[in-house]
């Protein structure tokens, strides 16, 4: 692979930061075997493949591609940035656009004209949102 005279070389953050950062700013993620990592929940298979695609669009647009771990209703994607061999800047960001893109909940915005599918309907069903 050619290399990129633009690409931005990060260092890794240190695991007590990046504790208190992922519990500020993402805490649906986690620190797991040197990466973080979010396990999304869906309705079953249809919706899993939507979120494949979406997290798949996000990263090849970012150039920062994640681990993914796909079954029925469920992914988990992982994220460390393989020249730093660590987690870096770069790893929190794409994963906010995530979590904003794939967890976004249409209708919860006031005034938004975006309804979102039917709420107790499962045959509308897609991301499984935690309790809030």
């Amino acid at each position: 692979m050619p290399s990129d005279p633009n690409h931005q070389r990060l260092a890794p953050l240190h695991d007590d930061e990046l504790a208190a950062r992922l519990a500020r700013e993402l805490p649906g993620w986690r620190l797991a075997d040197g990466a973080i990592e979010r396990s999304i929940d869906t309705a079953g298979w249809r919706a899993t493949l939507m979120v494949v695609n979406a997290v798949g669009h996000l990263a090849e647009a970012a150039w920062h591609h994640p681990s993914l771990e796909v079954d029925y209703a469920r992914v988990v994607v992982r994220l460390w940035t393989h020249d730093a061999n660590g987690i870096t800047e770069r790893d929190l960001a794409l994963a906010r656009k995530i979590d904003e893109v794939v967890l976004w909940r249409p209708g919860r915005e006031a005034g938004s004209p975006l309804e979102g599918p039917p709420e107790g309907d499962p045959r509308h069903a897609y991301i499984v949102h935690p309790a809030r």
